[in-house]
């Protein structure tokens, strides 16, 4: 080989050694990643390639177990930058997700209007029946599927069993917000639009492509989904990516948009059974108050999350490219079945001194 040829070659292969090699965690990426959907092979970046503050880190893992969390977990691009357990959970371990569990029903409804099995401005009642309520019919005809998706169907939200007796008027669909079980009522819509049980759709449209475990307990009362961590934060990636995994677009942008988005006018930190961030007033659940302000002042104003009982959480940053997990039991013993809490205005705080 010529002289030049030789050091020209030998400078392509240094050069190419050089480039970031997947999977190191010391390696600064800003390009999206996805984890394989199966096995435990998951990328990592170090928190000094993003120039976050190492010395916050310990404070933050000592609020966390202080508040009896579980698990915690940041992606950033994909990649996991922070990821603990605590009192014995493990990466295995699967926990409940109580109503952070919302948001996989309303993307599970928003897949089946993608298949063209049904439309979310249609009746409630074109899959449920004509009187799966205990109102008139008149009123009951003015609930349709996006006033369950948006909690504004008007139906009594004192009464967490679902069942007819307890479905009761408070107001005509669309007039009133109120945060209530009877989004439960949409795993029905799902499960008679598709011609199958829910959860056989669920896995086939939404879990198994994103490389999800987990299983739904459809309760008297509640129904709720348990996952391990790592599948939650599958979840979170999803979301940031507004249903986009990998290479596939599976859920439709355009519905994914709109769940992000203020579902009506009366409460717009509300979208798809999302809770959003930044607007300028909010309602809690069992409150019909109206708060000025926004949602959780120390996140980031374009945050959009997912909110159960007991503080389990997944909050998607679309402007960090970043998904925050969180699982446990309730960081204030007292307060247990609140989807909102004042520990997450706390929880932002050791977060901003980290990643500020």
């Amino acid at each position: 080989m010529k002289p030049f040829a030789y050091l020209l070659a030998l400078l392509v292969s240094v050069s190419a050694c050089s480039k970031d090699e997947p999977g190191d965690p010391s390696t600064p990426s800003d390009t999206m990643y996805f984890p394989p959907n199966s096995g435990s092979t998951w990328e990592t970046q170090s928190i000094s390639s993003l120039g976050w503050k190492q010395n916050a880190v310990q404070p933050l893992k000592d609020f966390l177990i202080a508040k009896n969390s579980k698990s915690f977990m940041i992606l950033v691009n994909g990649r996991i930058v922070l990821e603990e357990y605590f009192n014995g959970h493990t990466a295995a371990t699967e926990w409940e997700w109580n109503s952070a569990g919302k948001t996989l029903v309303a993307t599970a409804t928003g897949l089946a209007q993608q298949d063209g099995l049904l439309n979310i401005s249609n009746k409630a009642s074109d899959y449920l029946g004509t009187g799966w309520t205990s109102m008139s019919q008149e009123k009951e005809n003015l609930i349709t599927v996006k006033h369950l998706l948006s909690m504004s169907s008007g139906i009594d939200d004192t009464k967490q069993l679902v069942i007819k007796s307890n479905l009761t008027y408070v107001a005509d669909a669309g007039t009133r917000w109120a945060y209530s079980n009877v989004f439960q009522k949409l795993t029905d819509v799902v499960a008679d639009a598709s011609g199958q049980n829910f959860e056989t759709y669920f896995n086939a449209k939404l879990k198994n492509k994103i490389g999800m475990e987990g299983r739904w307990n459809f309760g008297t009362i509640f129904t709720i989904y348990h996952s391990s961590t790592r599948s939650m934060a599958r979840f979170g990636l999803l979301a940031l990516n507004k249903g986009k995994w990998n290479n596939e677009q599976i859920v439709n942008e355009a519905f994914f948009t709109e769940s992000i988005t203020s579902s009506q006018a009366i409460n717009p930190s509300y979208g798809y059974l999302w809770w959003l961030n930044g607007k300028s007033k909010f309602m809690l659940p069992n409150d019909q108050t109206v708060y000025q302000g926004t949602l959780i002042p120390n996140a980031p104003v374009d945050m959009y999350a997912a909110m159960g009982a007991k503080d389990q959480r997944i909050y998607v940053i679309p402007g960090r490219k970043m998904v925050v997990i969180r699982m446990g039991e309730a960081s204030d013993a007292a307060n247990p079945d609140f989807a909102v809490s004042g520990f997450d205005n706390a929880l932002w705080e050791k977060i901003n001194a980290v990643i500020n």
